[in-house]
């Protein structure tokens, strides 16, 4: 009897060791735990996009607990909580809520004030295309590679709805790289700025932007959501979402619902979608060749996003009066990081004239790239969807 018992406790020991994290950890498993928490520590400690990269972070540690298959909880075990919470990010339901948070938030008055900055956005999308055009030198599939290529955008959940319907088994990757890449702006951007400006043009001073009227304001959404969406119909879930928010923004009688979908309806949906996001990197799916690939593609892209909305200023300020040039810090600002990189437009400005404030003239650019980013992703849709 004494026997049978120690048989079955150590048995039952045996088959509890074999089911804890300690038995199925493996080297992989630990590399992305190292991750999440570098992910977390600059959010903390770096203060690098906090309310991305907190729950990216977290979402990593808790993608790479190790376990046993089968008993559904792991996030690509289908009936699992987290598998249900992936849903929003598989089937692209996270992407145009976060969209209608960003109208909501969003002051366009910068842009209608001054709308030739609209190129300055355009410009900076030559990044995803060029980065399409070397991902599919590399090998990728046509619709791979406008999934990566998105990443120069600068806007994560774009990249997350192009690849949702374009990759989804690389869909992981690109998330991560798109809000990685997002979150560490400050420390991209101001070489290329840099790099491709003189101290001269670092001072030019631009014209303090007209006043735009309320109806101009209210306008906007509805000839915005009209033009884009007739030309490219494929962007129409991110775009019509953007518009929506805005025209709750704008018209006066909806303050309630805009700081809803503002506030609350895009905290909530941010944390889910960090979260599975970060918890997509399991390490069984996400430490592949394909990884580092699109994280070097993602990486390229953005690089070149930045450089080409700088280049195009200067190209665009041969065209232009003296009394109407544009700095060419703010061209930095045409990817879709709103309003980070219009802030650090405005902080190079300061750095070299302390009374010259760029913030305002670069959020043109800043929010025209968020349209532009849109559709980009509408346009690779319309084509390869």
């Amino acid at each position: 009897m004494e026997l049978d018992l120690a048989q079955f406790l150590t048995s039952n020991f045996q088959q509890f060791w074999e089911f804890t994290g300690f038995h199925n950890v493996t080297y992989e498993h630990l590399i992305m735990i190292v991750v999440g928490l570098f992910f977390i520590y600059l959010a903390i400690k770096k203060d690098f996009e906090p309310m991305l990269l907190v729950p990216i972070g977290f979402g990593i540690l808790v993608g790479n607990i190790p376990f046993q298959m089968g008993n559904e909880i792991g996030i690509y075990e289908e009936g699992s909580v987290l598998n249900i919470l992936y849903n929003g990010v598989r089937a692209g339901w996270y992407p145009p809520l976060i969209f209608l948070g960003i109208g909501a938030m969003t002051d366009f008055s910068s842009l209608l004030a001054n709308p030739k900055l609209m190129l300055v956005g355009a410009a900076a999308q030559f990044g995803i295309f060029g980065a399409y055009m070397v991902a599919l030198w590399l090998g990728f599939m046509p619709d791979q590679a406008a999934a990566i290529a998105i990443i120069g955008g600068a806007d994560g959940p774009t990249a997350i709805f192009l690849s949702s319907k374009l990759a989804p088994n690389l869909m992981g990757a690109i998330a991560v790289s798109a809000y990685s890449y997002m979150a560490l702006v400050p420390v991209i951007q101001p070489p290329i700025m840099r790099l491709f400006t003189t101290k001269k043009e670092r001072l030019i001073r631009m014209k303090p932007a007209r006043a735009v009227s309320q109806n101009e304001k209210i306008l906007f959404p509805i000839f915005g959501l009209l033009l884009t969406c007739f030309f490219v119909p494929s962007g129409l879930p991110l775009l019509g979402m953007l518009f929506f928010g805005n025209l709750l923004r704008e018209s006066g009688v909806t303050t309630r619902l805009a700081k809803t979908a503002s506030n609350a309806l895009t905290d909530i949906v941010t944390m889910l979608l960090g979260l599975t996001v970060g918890a997509s990197t399991q390490a069984s799916e996400f430490l592949t060749k394909e990884t580092i690939l699109i994280f070097a593609l993602g990486f390229m892209a953005f690089v070149i996003a930045s450089a080409s909305g700088v280049l195009f200023v200067k190209f665009f300020n041969l065209f232009l009066s003296k009394d109407k040039k544009i700095n060419p810090l703010i061209g930095n600002a045409g990817v879709s990081a709103v309003p980070m990189s219009a802030r650090i437009s405005n902080n190079m400005g300061l750095k070299y004239d302390p009374s010259n404030y760029l913030l305002m003239h670069a959020m043109g650019p800043n929010v025209a790239g968020v349209i532009g980013s849109a559709v980009a992703a509408g346009v690779l849709l319309g084509f390869l969807g």
